[in-house]
């Protein structure tokens, strides 16, 4: 049997270092619709889950009846749109459309249906961030029912968010949450600014704590004394203090407070949330 010579050795290693690269390419960045990634749409009833959901998906305003039921679209990112992991990828690389694909899952905002919300949470494996949807109109008057409704539910989410970490039975940190508070119906005159929605959420926030604050001072504990499955349900720094956002970062849990509209008679503007969508896949 004749030797192999000397060029189809090179040839043959040439082959090699071009192809094995490329094939471990394919199999770590090909992606299919059930492995997608997953960002979770939350918030009370009227904030504009549905309509932002569909603007996501069809790229313009629909009318949209309440959801009941908890459903999930597949959506593309815009073209101009980054996206933080391919940041060092080549737009010609085959697999650079794969990852502008990403699944929204919308869940019901009545009281008795957000523990689709909660429960998502917990199981999504894929899941790479949360949009939490005020009406930023509502909150302009901090002692409506609608603000104190929006934030009792803000902070159950949260909660269910922190308890990844304080539940936790591994020594691994969970991984990093981000959460977006998108400010909708900005277009209206009575909205309140992003940062005053910001505010106003954490204020709200401390309220409930107050409250719960409370209840526990009529059975004889005070916020300073709790115990350790008593400081479980205990959101952001254990005590009498204000709530701010940045308290849940020890657990791995970063908010954003963002605005914008899905309606409008100045059009839609949503580019702030689809630039945060693409900076957390």
């Amino acid at each position: 049997m004749p030797e192999p010579t000397t060029t189809t050795l090179i040839i043959v290693s040439v082959l090699l270092v071009i192809t094995i690269p490329l094939l471990l390419h394919l199999v770590i960045y090909s992606t299919t619709s059930d492995t997608l990634p997953t960002i979770l749409l939350i918030g009370p009833n009227g904030a504009g889950k549905t309509a932002l959901v569909t603007f996501l998906e069809r790229g313009r305003p629909t009318p949209t009846r309440t959801s009941q039921t908890p459903h999930t679209v597949e959506v593309s990112l815009p073209v101009k749109t980054p996206v933080a992991s391919s940041r060092f990828r080549s737009p010609n690389d085959p697999t650079w459309e794969v990852t502008k694909r990403l699944l929204i899952r919308d869940t019901p905002g009545h009281g008795k249906l957000r523990h689709y919300a909660i429960d998502a949470i917990s199981d999504s494996q894929s899941l790479h961030g949360i949009i939490f949807v005020v009406d930023a109109a509502d909150l302009s008057s901090q002692a409506s029912e609608g603000t104190r409704q929006t934030a009792q539910y803000l902070h159950d989410v949260l909660l269910q968010l922190q308890k990844r970490a304080t539940d936790s039975k591994s020594s691994k940190a969970p991984k990093w949450m981000p959460v977006l508070i998108a400010a909708n119906k900005l277009d209206l005159f009575t909205a309140l600014p992003a940062p005053l929605v910001k505010s106003t959420l954490e204020s709200e926030i401390t309220q409930v704590r107050k409250a719960l604050s409370a209840g526990l001072l009529d059975s004889g504990v005070g916020a300073k004394d709790l115990d350790d499955a008593q400081e479980q349900d205990w959101l952001g720094e254990v005590g009498d203090g204000t709530f701010e956002f940045s308290q849940l970062e020890e657990f791995n849990v970063q908010v954003k407070v963002l605005g914008g509209n899905v309606t409008g008679v100045d059009g839609s503007d949503v580019k702030q949330w689809w630039d945060w969508i693409g900076s957390v896949l």
